[in-house]
């Protein structure tokens, strides 16, 4: 009898050794899954912020540059509706010599799962043109829906929100 206690014990510690191993890798998994949504959560946030910044920082001196980079941050039917429309965007930052500044950007995600994402993002800003040379403060938000193309989160639909 004496001799089967160390046979027992073996086993039993093999066993609570096993489980502390798969206990690990399950933690370790469910971790790095954690960091991982957390990360595409970040990367959704900030590509909306970009796409805000890029809305309201426009200037009819370098309206072309300006939005090169809002139709590059797009997709989808957005970028077609974008490209379509460019020569009215830049006839009309032209015609009313606007400029325009970001003073505070805010963003939160709403929903976001594994290749699209739903941001809300918040924009104080101030506008100029030669009738307002000292500027006019505004604010807008947006809804945005992003769509994640290859590694990049890109805007597929843009709603202003009151």
């Amino acid at each position: 009898m004496r001799r089967r206690w160390p046979q027992i014990t073996t086993i039993v510690l093999g066993v609570l050794v096993v489980a502390l191993v798969v206990a690990t890798g399950v933690l370790g998994v469910r971790t790095w899954q954690g960091k991982n949504e957390a990360d595409e959560r970040a990367k959704a946030m900030q590509a909306a912020r970009q796409m805000g910044v890029n809305l309201m920082s426009l200037n009819h001196e370098t309206a072309q540059k300006d939005l090169d980079r809002i139709v590059a941050g797009t997709t989808g039917e957005l970028k077609n509706k974008l490209s379509t429309q460019s020569k009215q965007l830049l006839d009309q930052l032209s015609k009313t010599q606007a400029k325009s500044a970001v003073d505070q950007v805010e963003a939160g995600v709403v929903s976001i799962d594994d290749d699209s994402a739903e941001v809300m993002v918040s924009l104080n800003g101030t506008v100029t043109n030669p009738k307002v040379k000292e500027g006019a403060a505004r604010a807008y938000r947006y809804l945005m829906d992003l769509t994640r193309v290859d590694d990049r989160w890109l805007v597929s639909e843009l709603e202003v929100v009151p």
